[in-house]
């Protein structure tokens, strides 16, 4: 399916890390013709790591998308009823925002946007990264996994030695998982070897 033409909803959270790889595929799906409204947690808006500036990587979206970012609850919630989207990306997805959105915590305005997005029973396209996937967090991952109209950028461990828990998405499958998600089904195979991306 085209992404021509598609409104898509693109969340960030707290994974200041991965923000590198996952700024050239918001510009691909821009390339593809899709409008890109981003979305961001406090976490993304407001914190300065060795990554950089969350001032620094708001204004970078901003001017990727030419769309000023949604930076609250107030802001996401017209994504439901009033602005629907065709499909909502959140990556990356922490660990901690994972836990929230599989147990229906709705506190930042990335999570109201999925949450808008499923009530519209429209695609929500999740990319992790997470530090414990496989570990206490295992049992979020599966329960969206199960649930109706959630799609997941294929993902693996990043580091099985030193972080055995650990699981980060493949974010270059991600214009690829949405074109599938927008046609109903989960792009295969979901599991892969992460690990041997960065070798």
């Amino acid at each position: 399916m085209s992404l021509q033409g598609k409104k898509i909803g693109f969340g960030l959270t707290g994974s200041h890390c991965t923000y590198d790889a996952v700024y050239p595929e918001i510009e691909n799906l821009i390339n593809a013709g899709a409008e890109v409204l981003p979305v961001v947690t406090n976490t993304v808006k407001n914190t300065t790591t060795r990554f950089g500036k969350g001032e620094d990587w708001i204004e970078r979206i901003e001017k990727l998308t030419g769309n000023k970012a949604i930076d609250s609850i107030v802001g996401a919630e017209p994504l439901g009823p009033k602005i629907p989207l065709d499909c909502m990306i959140i990556a990356p997805l922490t660990g901690n925002s994972m836990s929230k959105f599989a147990n229906a915590m709705t506190d930042s305005p990335v999570l109201m946007a999925a949450k808008a997005t499923l009530r519209n029973g429209k695609p929500v396209v999740l990319g992790i990264s997470t530090n414990d996937a496989l570990g206490l967090n295992g049992v979020n991952l599966m329960r969206l996994m199960a649930t109706k109209n959630i799609y997941f950028i294929p993902y693996g461990q990043d580091d099985p030695i030193k972080k055995p828990n650990s699981l980060v998405a493949r974010m270059t499958m991600l214009a690829d998982t949405v074109e599938a998600a927008l046609s109903g089904r989960q792009i295969q195979p979901v599991l892969v070897e992460r690990y041997k991306d960065a070798q």
